[in-house]
């Protein structure tokens, strides 16, 4: 009966998801092109701006990895609300400054910036081909987290398999139709239920477990107090160094993720971003609430291990509420898993339709149907690799945003630097990239006590400079207003 019930309730919501990413595309998205499908036209409000980058912070990690690394280490687990925190304060120059650049020169994502600004196609394709490496994992992540979240609260009816492939078909069943808009329609939904649910966990579990927070701080800081400090239980060295280095890498990778980026150029004007970097900051606040139930759970189910700690806030939910609640608060995990998912599919799509088959001539009229076989065929390579080979790209995930953070340089200093060359940018990616697969897959991070894709950017810069000094490019005729970003902040 309860796998009824919850299964119920999910396969209802789903079937909500799906009709709500085809409406937000009705009248307008068929005609829209490329544009319209892959930055919503670049007309959305505060609103969907706020919900499409509420979607970096709120993934399926918020309900499974937060909690987990809460129940296994503790402390170290802050540094997602240190750097998503801090991404926001950079993102407040950033997104403005991006968002005025594209719709300057009518781009729709970082690889085309990135072409355009060293007049160079090609190297807006082999940046396609980086990026996709590395946000493959993340499709891979959260086909995954779904397929553990919807397992769970159908008590088992659904097995894991069937899950992945729910995940796959749902969030491509309208994100090839509808595009960025269909993902914040579908995104409005899943923030109403993400803050509805963790508001009633925050309250719920420390009561019924404990009487209140009053016993469960007690407990923590007598029987656990290694969770509450650095370097956190068993974390295996991520103390204040790694901390801080590894919220500053991540604060500067997070503005120029192409999912964090699709969201700055579908905005209508630059201020509903500065509107949102400023409140957004607030909204972390919310992910103290399963990095607390995971460590709470360390009294309540002890003794799970490896990829069972990622259930221990699921393990609590389904231990003690009825199939309805549980089915409800796994609908919100598993939009949680749909959203960004759906997004990472969307920005593959179009870096491939736009900057890898749309720079072939004879291609390059039917950009948007590239972009939207390429979202099919990335999430059904995710989707295989998942069934056969799951391990290849969780490997490949250990790089994923460290080695997003190679692409600052050529990217941020390019806009704001004329005199950065083609060959520095490059040397300084290409320096940083191997230092960065070096450092982590030979287990030196973090080395010395540092974040391991920091060490691999100082790198990447110091190469760039270099290079650019000593191999200076002719002068690019194009003017400034052609070559670098120039929003300014508003006046007072």
């Amino acid at each position: 009966m309860n796998a009824a019930v919850a299964t119920s309730i999910f396969g209802a919501f789903m079937v909500v998801t799906v009709a709500l990413g085809l409406l937000a595309v009705r009248g307008r998205g068929s005609q829209g092109g490329l544009t319209e499908w892959s930055v919503g036209g670049r007309s959305l409000g505060p609103v969907f701006i706020w919900v499409l980058m509420a979607g970096e912070s709120y993934t399926s990690f918020s309900y499974l990895g937060a909690a987990g690394w809460g129940y296994n280490f503790g402390a170290p687990v802050l540094y997602v609300l240190a750097y998503l925190s801090c991404g926001y304060a950079v993102g407040y120059v950033v997104g403005p400054m991006l968002w005025a650049y594209a719709r300057r020169h009518d781009l729709v994502g970082i690889t085309d910036m990135i072409a355009h600004r060293y007049a160079s196609p090609r190297l807006g394709a082999l940046v396609a081909v980086l990026a996709t490496v590395c946000l493959l994992p993340y499709i891979q992540l959260q086909i995954t987290g779904m397929g553990v979240v919807v397992s769970t609260i159908s008590y088992g009816a659904i097995s894991l398999n069937w899950a992945y492939f729910l995940g796959f078909a749902v969030t491509t069943g309208f994100v090839v139709v509808s595009g960025l808009r269909g993902s914040a329609w579908v995104s409005v939904l899943k923030d109403v239920l993400v803050i509805a649910t963790l508001g009633f966990l925050a309250c719920y579990v420390p009561f019924h477990y404990f009487g209140g927070y009053g016993e469960l701080f007690r407990r923590l800081t007598e029987e656990k107090a290694q969770w509450l400090t650095f370097p956190g239980h068993a974390s295996g060295g991520l103390g204040e160094s790694w901390f801080i280095t590894t919220s500053l890498l991540n604060s500067l990778t997070v503005v120029i993720f192409p999912t964090t980026v699709a969201g700055y150029l579908s905005a209508r004007d630059a201020d509903a971003l500065r509107r949102n970097a400023i409140a957004l900051p607030f909204y972390q606040v919310l992910l103290l609430v399963p990095i607390l139930l995971g460590m709470a759970a360390l009294f309540v189910v002890p003794g799970l291990t490896g990829a069972g700690s990622n259930l221990a806030l699921f393990e609590l939910i389904t231990d003690s509420l009825p199939a309805w609640a549980v089915g409800i608060i796994g609908v919100a995990a598993a939009l949680s898993s749909i959203v960004p998912m759906a997004v990472f599919m969307l920005v593959i799509g179009t870096m491939w339709g736009r900057s890898v088959l749309g720079a072939v001539p004879r291609l390059a009229g039917r950009q948007k149907l590239w972009s939207q076989l390429v979202v099919v065929a990335a999430g059904s390579l995710a989707l295989l690799l998942t069934y056969t080979l799951p391990n290849t790209l969780v490997r490949l995930s250990l790089i994923s945003y460290e080695g997003m953070a190679q692409l600052v340089p050529m990217l941020l200093l390019g806009l704001l630097w004329r005199r950065l060359t083609l060959a520095g940018a490059l040397s300084g990616l290409l320096a940083g990239g191997t230092a960065v697969c070096w450092l982590v897959f030979t287990g030196r991070d973090p080395l010395w006590g540092v974040n391991a894709g920091l060490l691999a950017l100082a790198l990447n810069v110091a190469v760039a400079l270099a290079v650019t000094y000593v191999m200076p490019a002719p002068a690019d005729a194009r003017p400034d207003e052609e070559v670098l970003a120039q929003e300014a902040l508003p006046a007072g």
